[in-house]
Parts: C-alpha cells; sequence; structure tokens
C-alpha cells in the first residue's frame, strides 16, 4: 500500500479507474441495474480502505487549493440570499430560521465520508434540501437558475471544509457513471458550476458595481442596516405566526381529546349498564327455576302421602270383613 502512495496521484486514479473497467468485464452478461450495484460495493468496499493513502494527495496541490477557496468563501460573506436573486419565503409562509439549514448541514458532512460514493450522497442530499427550500420559499416550482443561486448562497454558508479536495476525490477515485449521468451527475455539475461562479464572483453579478464590491470586499460597506431589520422582522413576525398556528393546533388537540375521552367514558358505563340489566336478568331468571323447581317437588311429596293413606284403608277394609262374619256366626249359634 504504502508504495502506492508513492506514486502520482493521477497514477493511482487511473489504476483505480482500470480496476474498475476491468472487473465490471467480468459481468457483461448481468443486467445493467445488477452490474451497477455490485460496482457500487466494490468502490465502497476499496476507497473506505485508500482513503487515507489517496485523499489529498502529497503530489498534487489540493491542500493549497483549499485554503485559498476556503479565505474566498469567507471574504464573500457579506453576501445575502437578495443579492443572489434566491427566492425566500415571504411573509405570509410560516418558516423558522434559514429554510437553507438542512441543505447547509449536509455539504459540511461531506468531508466525513471516505467512500466517493457517500460523499456524492452528502451533495445529492444537500441538492435535494435546496429544492425543498426553493418549494417552500415560493409557489411557482424552481427553476435552474433558482436552485444554481440557491447552492452558491448554501457554500457561502457553509463554507466545507476541504470542498476542492473531496470534488476532486471523487472526480479521481468515484465511479464515472455516477459523475456523468442521472441526479447525481446533475447535482455533482451544478455543484462544480456554484464553485467556478464564486472563484470568479464579480459586481456585475451581483448588479452591484466595481466599487461598491470593492467596498464590500474591503469591508468598508455592509448591507443596509435597514434591510437587515427588514428581514429580521420579517423573521420575527413568521416565528410569531408559526408559534400561533401550533398554539391554536394544540387547543384544538385538548379539544379533541377531551371529546374523545368523554365519548369513552360513557361508553363505559353504557357497557357497565347492560352488564348489570343482563346480571340482574339472570337473577331473576335463576330465582325462578328454584322457586318452579321447589313447588315440583312439594307437590311430589305430598301426592305420596295420600297414595300411602288409601293403601292402608284399601288393607283394613280388606282383613277387617271376614272377623265381622265370623262374630255373627258365633253369635247366632248362642241364642239357638
Amino acid at each position: 500500500m504504502k508504495a502506492y502512495h508513492d506514486l502520482p496521484v493521477q497514477k493511482q486514479s487511473d489504476l483505480v479507474q482500470d480496476f474498475y473497467q476491468s472487473f465490471a468485464e467480468h459481468f457483461r452478461s448481468f443486467p445493467e441495474a445488477q452490474v451497477t450495484e455490485i460496482m457500487e460495493h466494490v468502490e465502497k468496499l476499496i476507497m473506505t480502505r485508500l482513503h487515507k493513502w489517496v485523499f489529498c494527495h502529497d503530489s498534487c496541490d489540493d491542500e493549497q487549493k483549499d485554503l485559498a477557496l476556503q479565505r474566498r468563501i469567507r471574504s464573500l460573506n457579506w453576501i445575502t440570499a437578495q443579492m443572489l436573486s434566491v427566492p425566500f419565503p415571504n411573509e405570509k409562509i410560516p418558516v423558522t430560521g434559514d429554510p437553507f439549514l438542512t441543505a447547509i448541514t449536509a455539504i459540511i458532512e461531506m468531508d466525513a465520508k471516505r467512500a466517493p460514493q457517500d460523499k456524492l450522497a452528502c451533495v445529492s442530499k444537500c441538492c435535494q434540501h435546496i429544492f425543498e427550500a426553493l418549494a417552500v420559499s415560493s409557489s411557482e416550482p424552481a427553476n435552474a437558475d433558482d436552485f444554481l443561486s440557491g447552492l452558491v448562497y448554501v457554500l457561502l454558508k457553509a463554507n466545507p471544509p476541504r470542498l476542492h479536495s473531496n470534488m476532486q476525490y471523487m472526480i479521481r477515485f468515484g465511479l464515472p457513471h455516477s459523475l456523468m449521468a442521472g441526479e447525481t451527475g446533475y447535482y455533482f455539475t451544478n455543484l462544480s458550476c456554484a464553485v467556478a461562479f464564486i472563484e470568479k464572483l464579480d459586481g456585475p453579478a451581483l448588479n452591484l458595481s466595481p466599487e461598491d464590491f470593492e467596498s464590500y470586499m474591503r469591508g468598508q460597506r455592509a448591507p443596509s442596516i435597514a434591510a437587515k431589520r427588514h428581514q429580521v422582522a420579517r423573521d420575527t413576525q413568521s416565528l410569531l405566526e408559526e408559534l400561533q398556528g401550533r398554539h391554536q393546533k394544540l387547543h384544538q388537540g385538548v379539544d379533541d381529546l377531551s371529546v374523545q375521552l368523554q365519548n369513552w367514558v360513557q361508553d363505559v358505563h353504557s357497557q357497565i349498564d347492560e352488564a348489570t340489566a343482563q346480571f340482574t336478568k339472570a337473577q331473576v331468571e335463576i330465582t325462578a327455576q328454584a322457586e318452579v323447581s321447589q313447588l315440583a317437588s312439594d307437590q311430589g311429596q305430598h301426592t305420596e302421602g295420600d297414595d300411602e293413606d288409601h293403601s292402608a284403608s284399601a288393607l283394613h277394609d280388606h282383613h277387617g270383613a271376614p272377623e265381622d262374619e265370623r262374630l255373627y256366626q258365633d253369635l247366632h249359634k248362642n241364642q239357638q
């Protein structure tokens, strides 16, 4: 690995790109989408390990260009979104803070990634957030000019670390189709254009005279205090409107919850009343059945007693008749 580190960065780039091409040749019979997925895994595996050896290589002047670009962006920190004609939310649209903050965060995260595709993913995420911010800022769809102006604004506000080195790293060691085709290719091309615009930015590009531009660059002038106050007032008003909207939604949510709770309590009481009624009805039925059973038992016992008395009387009559007849015969003999 150290032996390759001693090679010029362009030679290293050629070796990596040749490897990509030769490796992809083994999968020519595969569907294009599957080959792309395989090559993305290969790129991430290789470049994650090679990053520390090839990024911002000693054989090139990437580090010096990074510092120069950072100083250039820092000297342009006085530029406002209005100067770049970036559509910002109007006063009727509640927005808290800078709508481009998520895009700024995404482009700053790019330097922490090691694989070219991960860095390119940060660029794509940044650009997508810019389109989302432009959609909030205006009722009309964003066009290419608005997007490029928004990207320039984001770069000026973010001043991403080692921006030049990160872009060169993606060009040298990334998969060619990722940078030259599709959505990611479009975003990367616009990033390159935005950096070139910043490097060559002058007064006419901002509708300023050369004298005014130089005054701003030397710090002798700054955007008007009235404009800043208007921006602060607008942001404050937007924040108040948003807080008011949240407050109304909160009260509406409390009212809805109260209604739901009352309905739930009523349902519970209804279910309890219904269960109580069913229990009472069951008790009545059980009691009635018990009384009917007891009555039937008492009637059965009374019937058995009557039958026994009748049997005894019949038996007595059956045995008593012969005795009376013998007594009558004996009495008749004595009289004779």
